[in-house]
């Protein structure tokens, strides 16, 4: 092994190591460490009853050979006693672990959950496309990450104990076939390691595969309408075809490595029962060992090479594992890579009466293109701006910038905090959950009494919705439900409810026709509410204060409107 591979597998031990230890030192981690305490003890207890039923079964055995009746029925009962006890320990063992896979993935998945939303992460890793499918690591590879680690810590741990346990056993019958045990497992494990060493690249390869082709399905399931409408069958099939083919074709790598490895690991299990049969038969044909002793060296050989082949045994298992662990710490590196790389040059103040922008700059963050050269206007409480021009990206950087999504640029931005601003994107988004929690701020359900919200979605001509879905507290799927301007005006009618200092707009003109936007404006603005919205020039300019006009090449123009009218400047 390279010693990049040595640093490599050196840097994975330390990760684990590091979670387990937050594991333990977490506000579950006092029923982390008496579920373990618990495997433990139940490991010691089975792997007793395993070594005395070693004995048993010699002397049961003996007993049978010498036709000895009153024996046979003796350890027969103590044979079934000691199968009833671990059987006992064996399930209450399965159970202990089991819990303590589920809670340290519950543990391990929130953590990831609140670190991949916080700092809007999960944004800025879209946009990087730092890493591929986040989701299905979260779900999917903790699950593996948790469960895995687990079993194999106590498949270690157990076979430490087998060792132990049964190592004496196996010298007290024959020293020769205790040597011969570890010779045929220390060459097993080689040769193991050998075959199987291109699986950790390919199951790394598959997970990344199946997750893509699943994306693909989801996404034709969650735009199914669009892609009927368009009629974009055929393209969509073949891209789903070639992400098939480019997962078939890793999985046959997969299978045909796993042929040559079972090749081996077949015939290296079959020869695991005759071995100990071809050392210790002839001591028994000597007459130097009782015929009992066969069936107990049997035992023996197959537990304590059990013990030392966890390589040969499990690893298949390994390689998978070696693939989430991968997968996994990508995952982790790509969101402390983003939270590091949040800071940006636009700096952004936080007042609360006013949105100004100072020498702001933005530029294009796939070719460096400039968008918007040194804007520097402000936008009082109550004030109504409308944002329009020819340069559509433009007036997107600007958008997102003042919400803290693009960090491509220079100077300064003044706004109130993210609590008083709202930022409503063109397509409106109700979040999963009763139309109570779409409509109210998370934790503030019960703040605002149910004749405020009827009183709100009739004064936008939207209350027989709740007739349609069964009222506010009824969970529905918002997209199948209601329609595009349906959900647009729902949006409003949270942004109403919660009052902010100031909004801004996303082309609303998209969902809404011109009497229901003209109705918005207004509401807004009776309720003090300032607005900036991202027009065009077809936009109603009764509704505005200002006008502020984004050009090719960074130009930009502000206006001021009066009765309807641009201002034009004199001169």
């Amino acid at each position: 092994m390279s010693a990049e591979q040595v640093s490599k597998y050196g840097l994975i031990l330390k990760r684990i190591l590091g979670n387990v230890r937050d594991f333990a030192g977490s506000e579950v981690g006092w029923k982390a460490k008496i579920l373990f305490a618990s495997l433990l003890l139940l490991m010691l207890a089975i792997n007793g009853l395993n070594v005395l039923n070693s004995y048993v079964g010699r002397d049961f055995m003996t007993a049978i050979e010498n036709r000895y009746m009153g024996g046979f029925v003796w350890y027969a009962a103590i044979y079934l006693g000691v199968f009833a006890a671990t059987t006992v320990a064996a399930v209450i063992y399965r159970f202990c672990e089991e819990r303590l896979g589920l809670l340290w993935r519950e543990w391990l998945t929130r953590r990831l959950v609140n670190a991949y939303l916080d700092e809007r992460i999960y944004f800025r890793l879209d946009e990087s496309q730092e890493v591929a499918n986040p989701d299905q690591r979260i779900a999917e590879d903790v699950k593996a990450f948790t469960v895995t680690t687990l079993s194999f810590t106590l498949m270690l741990l157990n076979s430490s104990f087998t060792v132990l346990a049964f190592s004496g056993v196996m010298w007290s019958i024959s020293p020769l076939l205790f040597g011969v045990a570890v010779v045929y497992a220390v060459a097993g494990s080689y040769f193991t390691v050998r075959l199987g060493r291109p699986l950790v690249q390919l199951n790394y390869d598959q997970l990344d595969r199946e997750a893509d082709f699943r994306a693909g399905l989801i996404h034709v399931r969650e735009n199914a309408e669009s892609i009927a409408l368009l009629h974009r069958e055929r393209r969509i099939q073949s891209r789903l075809l070639r992400q098939l083919e480019a997962l078939t074709a890793n999985f046959r790598r997969l299978i045909a490595v796993n042929r040559n490895l079972g090749f081996f690991t077949t015939w290296y299990n079959y020869l695991i029962p005759v071995i100990p049969a071809l050392v210790v038969a002839p001591l028994f044909i000597d007459g130097k060992v009782e015929f009992g002793v066969i069936t107990q060296s049997a035992m023996a050989f197959t537990y304590l090479l059990g013990a030392f082949s966890l390589i040969v045994t499990q690893f298949q298992s390994i390689s998978a594992y070696t693939a989430v662990i991968a997968r996994l710490r990508g995952l982790v590196q790509a969101v402390e890579k983003v939270r590091s790389g949040t800071a940006a040059p636009i700096e952004v103040c936080e007042m609360c009466d006013r949105i100004a922008y100072e020498k702001l700059t933005l530029y294009s963050p796939r070719d460096g293109r400039l968008l918007i050269d040194q804007l520097s206007v402000e936008i009082p409480a109550g004030g109504r701006l409308l944002i329009r021009g020819e340069n559509q990206t433009a007036k997107v950087a600007l958008f997102r910038a003042t919400a803290d999504l693009w960090n491509v640029g220079t100077g300064k931005i003044i706004r109130p905090g993210l609590e008083d601003t709202l930022f409503l994107p063109e397509r409106p988004y109700l979040p999963p959950g009763t139309l109570r929690e779409s409509l109210l701020r998370t934790g503030g359900e019960d703040q605002i009494p149910d004749d405020r919200i009827m009183a709100t979605l009739r004064s936008l001509d939207i209350d027989s919705i709740l007739v349609r879905v069964g009222g506010l507290d009824t969970e529905a799927d918002w997209d199948d439900v209601l329609s595009l301007g349906e959900q647009q005006l729902l949006a409003f009618t949270h942004l109403l409810l919660l009052g902010p200092r100031f909004v801004f707009l996303d082309r609303p003109g998209t969902a809404l026709d011109a009497e229901q936007l003209d109705r918005v404006l207004q509401m807004l603005h009776d309720n003090s509410i300032a607005y900036i919205t991202l027009g065009n020039s077809h936009d109603n300019l009764s509704f505005y204060d200002a006008v502020l006009d984004l050009e090719p090449e960074g130009r930009w123009s502000w206006k001021e409107i009066r009765d309807g009218a641009v201002v034009e400047p004199a001169g």
